[in-house]
Order: C-alpha cells, then structure tokens, then sequence
C-alpha cells in the first residue's frame, strides 16, 4: 500500500507513535522520521499534530477524553454525588493508563527533567482542573449559603495536585491488579471531600504532605 493510500487518523496516529516508542525504546527524532518509519506523509501529521511534543501531551489529552467517554455511558453517572463523581473519574482513568502503561512508564521515566514531564502534561491538567471546577460548580448550585459553598478554583487546583500525588503512586504500584492504587483514590478521595466539608482548605499549608498522611496514616 503506498504512502498515500495509507488511511491516517488522529488515532492511528497516537497508535504508531506509542508503537514506535515502545519497540525502539526511544522517541523519534524528528516529525520525518517518524513518518518515514510508518510510510505516511508528513502532511498527514500535521493535519493533527504540529510537532513531537504536541503528539505527546496530545495522548495525555487522548487518555482523558477516554475517560470521561466511558464515564458519560453510564446511565446512572448524572444522579451520582460528586465524591462518587470524582471517585468513578479516577478509576476510570487509571484503567485507561493501566491500558498504557508500558507507553506511561516509559515517557515519565524518560523524560530529561521534572519540567518536562509537567510539559507533556499541561492539557491533562488544564481537562482535569475544568472538570473539578464544574462538580463543584453544579454542587454550588444547590447550596444557598455562601458559608456552605467550595471554592471551584482551589478545589480544582486540589483535584491536580491529588491526581499527580496518584500518578507517582500508579507508577510505583506493584499489587495484583494495582489494587494498592485503588485504596489510595478511595482514601485519597474520601480525605479531600472531608476537608472540603470540615475545612478551609486555605489553612492546609503543605497539601500533598496532608493527602499523603492522611492516606496512608
């Protein structure tokens, strides 16, 4: 089949590029090597994608966007409450990354610095902070007294740095089934909607040391 007979999706895309980091053990250099590797045309690329880096935030976008498509098949998500909302979105996600995992480990594990693994991950923080900002949105409505609302802002920067703090956690899990993981979403979870219900989370100064003592206590 030639090069320009090839049928080139987004998702094919992703799929060849996971494979081709997967069998080399290493990124491809450049947008041509990539595309020569699995005869298509660069255009074809870059109907999608405008670079490497875009391809690789791109798939974090994609793990989302997965996520929430299965959560959204659930007939019965809508009526849920919004620990139950939150909870269902992390198993949720962390079986799609379980799905990827080989692809997850290798792309954090080789990442030339901290910053870098942050960069790949901008959009999946930019998806995840949104969709906190509307739980706790939809959950204000309801509520008449200022005193009793959450503040969408800080619970969703809470929601990232949570989600970073069960990252770290997935990656290291070595449990039948990563079960540790998730005992770590249910407490992790459980202890974030109890401090938003009980406490003002401005006066938790170190929030990730908070999260991890009270998971793990």
């Amino acid at each position: 089949m030639s090069a320009k007979a090839k049928k080139v999706t987004k998702d094919s895309i992703i799929t060849m590029f996971m494979d081709y980091v997967l069998e080399n053990e290493k990124l491809p250099k450049t947008v041509y090597k990539f595309c020569k590797v699995n005869a298509i045309e660069e255009s074809d690329f870059y109907l999608y994608f405008g670079s490497i880096e875009a391809l690789k935030k791109g798939i974090w976008n994609t793990f989302y966007k997965n996520t929430v498509n299965v959560i959204e098949k659930n007939k019965e998500y809508q009526d849920f409450t919004n620990r139950d909302k939150m909870l269902t979105f992390f198993y949720t996600f962390f079986e799609v990354l379980t799905l990827n995992r080989s692809y997850v480990l290798f792309v954090m594990e080789n990442a030339p610095s901290p910053l870098k693994n942050m960069e790949q991950l901008k959009g999946l923080r930019k998806n995840i902070k949104e969709f906190a900002k509307v739980l706790i949105a939809n959950g204000n409505q309801n509520k008449s007294s200022k005193l009793t609302k959450h503040n969408p802002q800080l619970f969703s920067e809470g929601a990232w740095l949570q989600s970073m703090f069960l990252l770290n956690f997935w990656k290291s899990d070595d449990s039948a089934g990563f079960e540790k993981t998730d005992v770590a979403i249910e407490k992790s979870v459980n202890t974030i909607f109890d401090v938003f219900d009980n406490t003002p989370l401005e006066n938790i100064l170190d929030f990730g040391k908070f999260l991890y003592k009270e998971t793990f206590a």
